[in-house]
């Protein structure tokens, strides 16, 4: 690898409400606003909205594929922005820097609109 260096984007298919709730029952996390429509629309969210760790969660498989988890040294994520129900998410990572042991990358999860939902950054043994 070197700065620059472009990992394979990672397409995730429609979210779709089954996967929002087989998710909270997976996770633990049974907030209704991520599988009640009328919850969600009274709490003024226009809808069900995806738990934000299922969307870092995908940042996490797409890193598990580009690099050996074995030799993953850093992961750390920041939220931005809500995901919808339907929405396709597409991660994109590259290499940005490196120290002597390691290299610096970053990752993001977005829409097809380019809208980010979530910005990681991480940091790989050499």
């Amino acid at each position: 690898m070197q700065t620059g260096f472009e990992f394979k984007p990672l397409v995730k298919q429609e979210i779709t409400h089954s996967q929002l709730v087989r998710y909270a029952g997976a996770s633990g996390d049974f907030n209704p606003i991520h599988t009640v429509v009328p919850f969600a629309e009274k709490a003024g969210l226009g809808g069900v909205i995806a738990h934000g760790m299922m969307i870092m969660g995908f940042i996490g498989q797409a890193i598990g594929e580009w690099v050996s988890v074995k030799d993953l040294a850093k992961f750390s994520v920041r939220f931005s922005k809500m995901t919808r129900h339907g929405e396709e998410i597409v991660v994109t990572g590259k290499v940005v820097g490196e120290t002597e042991n390691r290299w610096i990358c970053e990752a993001k999860a977005q829409n097809k609109e380019g809208e980010v939902k979530v910005k990681a950054s991480f940091e790989v043994k050499k």
